[in-house]
């Protein structure tokens, strides 16, 4: 049990371990849980992840018997970056006191947390790192701790209430509060401790998904944090969950997977609640303002008062927390600010850094060499370049070279490729400044014979042709879909392999599709379009029933009929009165991308798609049109 005084002394606990970790990883082994980044196939955390975390902390803390460290289960390299941080810093690990328990009882609830104390003469910085949403704990990114050692701060980081396998050291207690005034509160009495135990110069917080959310919070509620740095990161949780009235439902059931244990053991009755409105599709404006206090948008006149510096890092393709969300945050954001976008999705850029050395030798991992150098900046007063940086700096999606990985044995193609020249990166001084103009795109009716409709540019023939209907079969889903699995496809797209769509097998019984000519540089160049910014799209739509999905997708389709997607957003559209008009409009998600002269433009909308739960009732009719006085349209974003 924790020592009554553990809470003001800092006294440290004694590590139970995992006794499971028992075999030594090879320097192989460990090449190839970075390789493979964070998370495994079926879209959990990845096996060697999770035990390349486990054993840097038996490293660290010793092994169950609690009997010096065992750093012989290491290669090499880690073991000498275990010895080197040994000298540089204390390991300890604590149940640190946070707030009330959720229930209402007055015992305060025990977070599992570990720390790194600087040996050396101080005051020096200290970043505190809430664990991300997972039920491994704060050991899952124990490497990205020895970076932040080596670089000269106390490290606090700790597991949020409620997550975790039972059993583990890592394991919090609690119950999950999803980032709510419990998991803010603990925030601040974890700031307390490290206060009382590192005196530290400065205090910084830096998280990947659920803690970088917690980080953004506890910032806003605290003056005591100093900078900020959010991985992979919601801005509003309510949008994330439910937008375009459209609910999120893979990645709340993917979340709920990820906690540790079943919904029942890990969330009170209130939180609970609002979990089974969600998946019932019922209640949702309490759902909705659930998740605006959970918001770090909800509290900008906070930050922005304190004029916390404040760094995020994204994704494209991210299928939890959709890039439009954080960035309708970020612009709202009034202080040293910086939005770094990346091809992929969650912690695909991060993930790698934050769990092991680079999985070739001597590579910088820029995600998190970028993130590590805001806090050395905002922190430690480095005049390090951060100073001079534009506020955005993006990747432009498949922009990166690759050649084919062969099989070592056979020399045969593996179907995988690798990225030999990195994705080019843009900047700008402002989210407002990478979209230089828009274009517009009539859509026309079917072609002859039945084909696609057309794409057309504004003045071009055809684009202002009105008063065509097209008609699909709803609640079918085709072969556009946004993603084949949550993380894994856009991990894939991180790696230099982005999903391939076969676009002739795209059932149009269930879609309609509109496509452009291959298109012709503007600029005498080799981009047929250079896209940079938020698509809009308007449709006119009736139903034979009382509601509809439109869920459309923009995809870069090649002369062979392949296509890759640049963006896509789903639109659910209630209180429709069958066979009469309502036009709606909406906008997809952010997207940079060059479209190749000679490749075409594609729109497809269907009624359904594995990640959301649709409006669509299976074999009603569902109509687009374009009538004269609201012509249906694409806007395009172009830089």
């Amino acid at each position: 049990m924790p020592q009554e005084n553990a809470f003001t002394t800092g006294t440290s606990e004694h590590f139970p371990g995992f006794p499971h970790v028992t075999a030594a990883l090879t320097a192989a082994e460990t090449s190839a849980i970075t390789a493979r980044g964070l998370w495994a196939a079926d879209g959990t955390v990845d096996p060697g992840a999770v035990r390349l975390g486990q054993t840097l902390a038996h490293a660290l803390l010793g092994g169950p018997d609690g009997t010096g460290t065992a750093t012989e289960l290491l290669p090499a390299e880690l073991a000498a970056a275990v010895e080197e941080v040994r000298g540089l810093a204390q390991p300890a690990y604590h149940r640190v006191e946070g707030a009330a328990a959720t229930d209402g009882s007055a015992e305060s609830v025990r977070l599992s947390a570990f720390s790194l104390r600087q040996l050396g003469p101080g005051p020096h910085p200290l970043v505190v790192v809430p664990a991300g949403w997972t039920p491994f704990g704060w050991s899952l990114f124990l490497w990205s701790y020895l970076d932040l050692a080596r670089r000269g701060y106390h490290v606090l980081a700790y597991t949020p209430r409620g997550l975790g396998i039972p059993g583990l050291p890592t394991t919090s207690g609690g119950l999950v509060d999803v980032a709510g005034p419990h998991d803010l509160a603990d925030g601040s009495a974890v700031v307390d401790f490290a206060v009382d135990r590192f005196a530290p110069s400065v205090i910084g917080f830096m998280g990947e998904s659920y803690g970088s959310g917690i980080s953004q919070l506890v910032a806003a509620h605290d003056d005591r944090v100093a900078a900020v740095v959010a991985l992979s990161t919601w801005g509003n949780l309510a949008t994330s969950l439910y937008d375009h009235d459209t609910r999120h439902l893979a990645a709340v059931k993917a979340l709920l997977a990820l906690t540790g244990g079943p919904v029942e053991t890990k969330f009170d009755a209130a939180n609970r609640a609002i979990l089974a409105d969600f998946q019932a599709d019922r209640n949702l404006d309490a759902v909705v303002e659930w998740g605006l206090r959970r918001a770090p948008e909800s509290y900008l006149a906070l930050t922005n008062e304190k004029g916390t510096p404040t760094f995020f890092s994204h994704t494209w393709h991210e299928s939890l927390f959709a890039v439009n969300q954080t960035l309708v945050t970020f612009n709202g954001l009034e202080v040293p600010k910086r939005l770094n976008l990346w091809i992929g999705d969650h912690a695909a850029p991060e993930g790698p850094a934050l769990i092991g050395p680079p999985a070739v030798p001597g590579e910088t991992d820029l995600p998190m060499a970028e993130a590590y150098a805001w806090l050395d900046h905002h922190l430690k007063g480095e005049r390090n370049g951060v100073e001079d940086w534009p506020q955005v700096c993006h990747q432009v999606m498949f922009s990166y070279v690759t050649e084919p990985v062969l099989d070592p044995e056979t020399g045969e193609p593996t179907g995988e490729n690798r990225i030999v020249v990195p994705a080019r990166r843009e900047t700008s001084a402002s989210w407002s400044e990478v979209t230089g103009g828009t274009e517009v795109f009539g859509l026309t009716g079917d072609g002859a014979g039945g084909t696609d409709g057309r794409l057309v540019p504004a003045g071009g023939p055809g684009a202002e042709e009105t008063g065509w209907r097209r008609a699909f079969l709803a609640g079918v889903d085709t072969e556009a879909t946004a993603m084949d699995a949550l993380m894994r496809t856009g991990q894939a797209e991180w790696r230099g392999n982005p999903k391939i769509y076969a676009t002739h097998k795209i059932d149009r019984r269930h879609a309609v599709v509109w496509t452009t000519e291959p298109l012709v540089p503007r600029d005498g160049g080799t981009v047929g379009r250079r896209i940079r910014g938020i698509p809009r799209l308007r449709l006119t739509v009736r139903s034979t029933a009382v509601s509809a999905s439109l869920y459309a997708h923009l995809l870069d389709v090649a002369a062979d009929g392949t296509a890759r997607i640049i963006s896509h957003e789903p639109l659910n559209v209630y209180g429709l009165t069958p066979d009469q008009d309502t036009t709606v409009a909406w906008t997809l998600q952010a997207a940079a991308y060059d479209l190749p002269a000679g490749n075409r433009l594609m729109l497809v909308v269907d009624s359904k798609d594995p990640l959301y739960g649709d409006a669509s009732v299976t074999w009603t009719q569902t109509v687009i049109g374009s009538p004269e006085q609201e012509p249906s349209f694409l806007e395009l974003p172009l830089g």
